[in-house]
């Protein structure tokens, strides 16, 4: 059976685009015979023969285009373009970096930038401050979360682009940067003049001791020298009595693969097969095994992953798994077992590609979209069933290839109700975070920080100020009937009928701020607690009500229990990808 995918955004608007450049340009840069040989080593002779004609065919097109075209063209960004577009056919994770991209793509992947060391979001015509970096000139200069950029060196915010910001707030250690913002409660804009400094994000942004001496890292990249955040976390949660590790590996992207196998290897043996590389060129294959002395290969380890879970969280979590060293818990991962190596090209340029797939210890590929494959409508399948193949654990239990990492003790998702959405499309959680602060100078530990009725009550009274509205699946269901049924003639008996089931729909809707305070207090709880603690306060304020920690505590809470789910072998169905989660 297989299930369709919806096509990404950049390619679905990328290909018409690429179609009419291909037909219209070509290449106008020199290709010379030694810019293939290390590639022609690897192809056949009609392979070669296919891949010159068709450059001297889209050269010869980019030609005729610059002499030839009604208005002056910009080959820059129509080839800028094409190669997207390109790219965009094979997968989401083949691209072009550009030069003046080149400080973004060094962030992705080591987590460093020169600049003021701060999250950023639009509302409105405006980029805010999501949150400051503690420890960061931000944070120590003033700035705030909630504050809204208005000018920087003299140059107004209004309607700039991320990337436009980004360009603004960058720079190099040491040079300065003016900023000018709003802060609520603030009646004029307040003045700023910031040295930039070298911004390293922390991968493991929190970590702490639950009940029953149960250690907890919270683990939210794999970018350069998280291996060794881990390490210095497990150690010293060890050192405060720790006898049993959850590592909580939701939302985590993944990154650097040798940083996920530094982490396996703090709870493997040395020599240990952690994961393979193989793909179409034999020299980009390798194995990687454990090299360090691990910290400690016996104690009782819980993973934590969902359904945006991927890449280097998977090799984590599937190798543990695989190696019987932990029980995975949580929802079904998202399912990237490909390999991207970056290259250097012409002019600073680089080109990051997919050179292979990765095999975790039981021999198994978590890949679960085949992008060799692409439907006539530009849609994507996963690989069928018939394709999901059984592989065995060290102790003997049946995992699966395919599937992403399918936990061994699998929790429900948890999702908002509509009205909590819409608060948080609104971004109405976070003003009110800001007026909040702006009213108690400090709160409690972000552990046991509670907003009280009275505060939940205060919220909402203000909620109701900014004229906030929201719309029900069924609402919409019946107003859409409703439009397509006036023009028929029965409908008009009944149509007095049908305004009455909406009003009475609408009207349930007041109850909504009652019956939905639990989780809406806990999301208003953690965005107020980021704001005096930052990311650990943040972490620190979701854990104490996250009920898949909760699952996973109990579990650690016996020992044998933990064991027995690692050692017992049963009977195991092949899983349908229908229950993989959308990519």
């Amino acid at each position: 059976m297989k299930n369709k995918i919806l096509k990404s955004e950049s390619t679905t608007k990328s290909f018409p685009v690429f179609r009419k450049v291909i037909m219209r340009v070509g290449i106008i840069i020199g290709i010379t015979v030694g810019g293939f040989v290390g590639f022609a080593a690897y192809q056949d002779d009609d392979h070669l023969f296919e891949i010159s004609k068709n450059m001297e065919v889209f050269g010869n097109l980019f030609q005729q285009l610059n002499k030839l075209y009604v208005d002056e063209p910009k080959p820059g960004e129509l080839m800028k373009i094409g190669i997207e577009a390109m790219l965009a056919s094979l997968d989401p994770y083949t691209n072009y970096i550009p030069a003046e991209e080149l400080e973004d793509f060094k962030y992705q992947t080591s987590g460093e930038y020169g600049g003021i060391g701060a999250q950023v979001k639009q509302i409105g015509d405006y980029i805010v401050i999501a949150e400051t970096y503690e420890g960061f000139v931000a944070q120590k200069s003033g700035l705030k979360a909630g504050d809204i950029f208005l000018e920087i060196d003299g140059k107004n915010c209004k309607n700039k682009s991320y990337a436009e910001m980004g360009k603004l707030l960058k720079g190099l250690p040491n040079t300065s940067v003016k900023i000018k913002v709003q802060r609520e409660g603030e009646l004029k804009p307040l003045d700023f003049i910031i040295l930039r400094d070298e911004v390293k994000v922390k991968n493991v942004p929190y970590f702490t001791i639950l009940d029953n001496h149960i250690g907890y890292i919270k683990l939210t990249g794999f970018m350069e020298n998280t291996a060794a955040e881990v390490r210095a976390a497990l150690i010293s949660l060890k050192e405060k009595g720790a006898t049993s590790i959850i590592i909580d590996e939701r939302d985590n992207p993944g990154g650097l693969l040798r940083e996920a196998v530094g982490i396996v290897n703090l709870f493997v043996n040395k020599g240990q097969l952690i994961v393979s590389m193989r793909g179409r060129v034999k020299d980009w294959e390798k194995e990687y095994k454990s090299e360090e002395t691990p910290v400690d290969t016996e104690i009782p380890l819980v993973i934590i992953v969902n359904s945006l879970s991927a890449s280097a969280s998977e090799i984590v979590a599937g190798a543990l798994q695989d190696l019987d060293r932990a029980v995975v818990i949580g929802q079904r991962s998202f399912g990237k077992g490909l390999v991207q190596q970056t290259l250097p090209i012409a002019y600073g340029a680089l080109f990051k590609v997919t050179v292979a797939k990765y095999y975790i210890p039981s021999g198994r590929c978590v890949q679960s979209i085949d992008y060799s494959h692409r439907n006539a409508d530009g849609t994507l399948d996963r690989f069928a069933d018939s394709l999901i193949m059984p592989f065995k654990t060290k102790n003997g239990r049946t995992v699966w290839d395919g599937l992403g990492v399918i936990p061994d003790i699998q929790t429900a998702e948890k999702k908002f109700s509509v009205i909590t959405d819409s608060l948080i499309a609104k971004s109405l959680l976070f003003y009110y975070a800001t007026k909040y602060t702006q009213l108690h100078p400090s709160i409690e530990k972000p552990e046991t920080f509670r907003i009280a009725d009275r505060e939940y009550e205060e919220f909402v009274s203000w909620v109701k100020t900014k004229d906030f509205s929201y719309q029900l699946k069924e609402e919409k269901d019946l107003v859409n009937y409703k439009k397509h049924a006036l023009n028929n003639k029965s409908f008009s008996n009944t149509e007095s009928e049908f305004d009455l089931l909406l009003k009475k729909l609408q009207s349930g809707k007041t109850d909504d701020f009652a019956e939905f305070k639990t989780e809406i207090s806990e999301l208003l709880e953690a965005e107020i607690a980021s704001r005096y603690y930052y990311q650990a306060g943040r972490a620190a304020a979701t854990i104490k009500d996250d009920s898949t920690i909760q699952s996973a505590t109990t579990l650690l809470k016996e020992p044998k229990k933990w064991k027995s789910i690692l050692t017992t072998i049963v009977a195991s169905s092949r899983p349908l990808q229908k229950e993989a989660p959308e990519h």
